[in-house]
């Protein structure tokens, strides 16, 4: 079984900086192969695309409204990856969620649905 686990989440305040991480673990489970996402959910509003990133670390791709702004990365070896979010503000207030799945095109990618594993969440709350 598979489970992930975010960690990092917290309050800041607008223009700080928080950086999440997702850590992968169960039996014979390795990140290798798998395509490595970050989503979030605001009160309200659908689950949104964040980022992600290939298997061998070369693509990535953002949202629109964090392209800039957030940097995600992986360590396979570490079964970990993360996001580096920076200069931060109220309309990033979320719970974030890591994901894993089958990497693909960007409109794939994209896709709640395109994911197999997902972690629990973490809540980041930017104050204004």
């Amino acid at each position: 079984q598979v489970q992930l686990a975010e960690s990092g989440g917290g309050l800041v305040q607008a223009g700080g900086s928080l950086r999440l991480s997702c850590a992968a673990s169960g039996r014979a489970f390795t990140l290798t192969h798998y395509g490595l996402g970050w989503f979030r959910q605001a009160p309200g509003k659908e689950r949104e695309f964040v980022a992600a990133i290939s298997p061998n670390s070369l693509i990535t791709y953002y949202g629109d409204s964090v392209k800039g702004r957030f940097t995600i990365s992986r360590d396979n070896a570490k079964n970990t990856w993360y996001l580096e979010m920076n200069n931060l503000t109220p309309e990033d207030t979320a719970i974030y969620y890591c994901a894993a799945g089958q990497w693909g095109l960007r409109d794939y990618i994209i896709r709640v649905t395109t994911y197999n594993y997902w972690g629990q969440g973490t809540q980041v709350t930017v104050s204004s």
